[in-house]
């Protein structure tokens, strides 16, 4: 097993204290722990890209850059690159721009993104967002792999004998898709054969083992070698004590305020929002966070591996407001404690390939 760290750079009050860092301060926390990522062993490190609610990571591109020059190993990745809002020339430019800098680091997860409110923003018509996103990421792909590029579509004006620069520093990024709610995107990585990020975040373990399920089936129909499936799990939050009876007894308060915090009433029964796991117990026996013990989380991701096969593991470290001095701490215990478990009892060649 493999291991990213993913923040989506939230900018809300502390659950409890109501406390709210500067836009600095959060940044220069994101970047520290990314240091302390590499430092440890992490295989990865991911900026989300959210245009709307509590989040400062409408630039992850930005953040990405600030990140490769302060590292030099960790392989740098988004979470996700909203594509179906983007240029796709613009993202190609960017991002191999970053490639360049980073000596070949940069992976794209690509997806439609969690929040509606970005397709009003940018001027789109949200109910073609799926049609957005096959269109532009096919650019994309053409435009990484291909020089002298004549294209026409449907959302933007078209190419005629395009070639972006700068190339990408040894041949295109890998591209995953993230797949939360639909099985758009797992069609859409299978008919290309390329790897599969599936959110593990909010839902029942069953939602997400469904559109895996469609991928792997589709991807070998395809005319794919099942053996390239790739697949990567999320997971919603991490939480360590020294036993699990502690961990519900230290966060109990601080788990159950974070999800009062973040429900959206206005999204109540639209799967892939409010997470249904509402007390620090139901999170606990089954729920996608990785709250407990090691021992118990080292349980939970082997179990989610028998479900998903897949082959690196993300964690959130910054979900519930921690300070940047706990963030680290629990990494060191997840790479000291779990994480050479987990690689033990599930190893995986992605990177090594």
């Amino acid at each position: 097993m493999k291991f990213q760290v993913l923040s989506l750079i939230g900018h809300a009050p502390h659950p409890l204290t109501g406390e709210l860092p500067t836009a600095a301060a959060r940044f220069e926390q994101v970047l520290a722990v990314g240091e302390a990522a590499e430092r440890l062993g992490f295989d990865a490190y991911a900026i989300g890209e959210r245009h709307a609610g509590p989040f400062l990571s409408s630039s992850p591109s930005v953040v990405l850059g600030a990140l490769a020059a302060r590292t030099s190993r960790i392989r740098l990745l988004t979470g996700v690159t909203v594509v179906a809002i983007l240029d796709p020339v613009r993202v190609a430019e960017d991002y191999a721009t970053l490639d360049q800098l980073s000596g070949g680091r940069i992976e794209l997860v690509v997806g439609k993104g969690a929040e509606a409110g970005h397709f009003d923003l940018f001027g789109l018509d949200e109910k073609r967002q799926w049609d957005l996103q096959r269109e532009k990421y096919e650019l994309l792909r053409r435009l990484w792999t291909e020089e002298e590029v004549d294209w026409a579509g449907e959302f933007r004006p078209p190419l005629t004998g395009v070639t972006t620069l700068p190339r990408p520093y040894a041949g295109p990024p890998r591209i995953w898709h993230g797949s939360a709610t639909s099985l758009d995107s797992p069609e859409l990585a299978a008919r290309h054969g390329d790897p599969l990020f599936t959110a593990n975040a909010i839902q029942p373990r069953a939602a997400y083992a469904r559109l895996i399920a469609h991928y792997r089936e589709k991807f070998e129909e395809y005319g794919h070698d099942p053996r390239h499936a790739r697949v990567a799990a999320g997971s919603g939050g991490l939480l360590i004590a020294d036993t699990t009876e502690q961990a519900i007894t230290r966060y109990k308060e601080l788990y159950e305020a974070k999800v009062r915090q973040t429900f959206r009433p206005e999204l109540a029964g639209k799967t892939g929002y409010n997470t249904p796991f509402r007390t620090i117990e139901d999170a606990v026996a089954d729920g996608p966070q990785l709250i407990g013990s090691p021992e118990r989380i080292v349980e939970k991701i082997l179990g989610w591996r028998e479900v998903y096969g897949h082959d690196l593991q993300s964690i959130t470290v910054d979900a519930f407001g921690q300070s940047t001095a706990e963030q680290i701490e629990t990494l060191e215990r997840f790479a000291a404690e779990i994480a050479p478990v987990v690689r033990r009892e599930a190893p995986s060649t992605l990177w090594e390939d």
